[in-house]
């Protein structure tokens, strides 16, 4: 009997090793899975539609639209990328409301402009004010600081200004930034660990085009409720699922992408949210979305140090959160020992895997 309880205890722990083996496995495999395997391949492109935007974006030439942008760009902010050598521009969409947040990125994530010696420059892109002192407030915090651009866009609550600001937006990288090897379009409300993603960035497997990088969203249904703002009749999208698209909390262009995305949205006439539009321009001009779980999309990752120095971004972040935490971050300076990495690692993979469940 005592031998039967010692072989019965001996496979009991076998099978508890091999499952937690199975769960590190899957847990950290994930992530090399993603980059080495589950990366876009080159494609062969045969849709004409297709042909045709790629081949307009790569001759886009808006260079000499430079001296006739006062009306659509009322802050142009034309020297902001005098670096030729910029490799990671950041555009953080924000409310010209929002002087409080916008003054807790510059002194938080914000406040960087070598990533491994590799140049970045980090904007704030606002749209129009509705009064004429509100834009005074604009134009001297623009002075101030030099970190501001201002697209004349349609300025209402509705789905076509995000999506209008985010085209005027692209627009200006291209005519202004047209060197920057990535861009990366977030809000002021989340935490970006911008050199945990200029590293991956540095490390892809790939040549940087066609690089649409972010929380891929997938099988998302359009709306069909013909009393919403984003109806979106069958007539315009006979599919069952949106295109798949990058949560548009935080995600990466490559300069390509840039302007495919800026060529094709001319043609895209849909009511829909922005990141859904970018989806639907990058479809459009033959680009895949990759995606990346340690971009957290729409949801906010409760603080752990180890955890933050892993993930890409986290959103919903109030300015007094944002300051806290990377108070904190400066205080530890990365620090992490070998237990904590792991339970941070467990943490974070953990909540984007519940995330995905939801």
């Amino acid at each position: 009997m005592q031998c039967f309880l010692f072989k019965l205890r001996t496979h009991q722990w076998c099978f508890l090793l091999f499952n937690v083996l199975l769960f590190h496995a899957l847990l950290f495999g994930a992530d090399f899975v993603e980059e080495y395997l589950l990366q876009p391949s080159p494609a062969v492109y045969t849709d004409g539609t297709v042909v045709e935007v790629r081949e307009r974006a790569r001759k886009l030439d808006l260079s000499n639209a430079r001296e006739n942008v006062s009306q659509v760009y009322p802050i142009t902010n034309p020297d902001a990328c005098r670096i030729s050598d910029l490799f990671l521009l950041t555009l953080v969409f924000s409310s010209p409301a929002n002087v409080t947040q916008r003054e807790a990125v510059r002194r938080t994530w914000a406040n960087q402009t070598l990533i491994q010696n590799f140049p970045v420059k980090v904007l704030f892109f606002v749209g129009s004010t509705q009064t004429s002192d509100a834009q005074e407030t604009i134009m001297r915090e623009s002075e101030h600081y030099g970190d501001m651009v201002q697209g004349h866009d349609v300025a209402d609550s509705s789905l076509r200004g995000p999506s209008e600001r985010t085209v005027l937006a692209l627009r200006w990288v291209i005519t202004f930034c047209p060197l920057a090897r990535f861009v990366l379009l977030t809000e002021n409300s989340v935490f970006v660990n911008l050199p945990a993603i200029g590293g991956y960035l540095l490390g892809l497997h790939r040549p940087p085009e066609d690089i649409y990088l972010g929380r891929v969203i997938q099988k998302d249904p359009p709306d069909r409720d013909p009393k919403s703002p984003g109806y979106l009749p069958l007539v315009l999208y006979p599919d069952k699922y949106l295109h798949e698209y990058c949560d548009g909390t935080a995600y990466v262009l490559s300069q390509d992408v840039v302007r495919k995305v800026y060529v094709a949205s001319a043609a895209v006439r849909a009511p829909v949210r922005a990141a859904v539009f970018v989806g639907l321009c990058a479809h459009r001009a033959g680009v895949v979305p990759t995606h990346c779980a340690r971009f957290s999309g729409e949801k906010h990752i409760p603080y752990n140090a180890c955890c933050y120095h892993y993930l890409f971004s986290s959103a919903g972040m109030g300015n007094r959160e944002l300051e806290r935490v990377w108070a904190d971050l400066g205080e530890k300076g990365g620090r992490c020992t070998l237990f904590q990495t792991y339970y941070g690692l467990v943490k974070c993979k953990a909540l984007a895997y519940l995330d995905k469940l939801s």
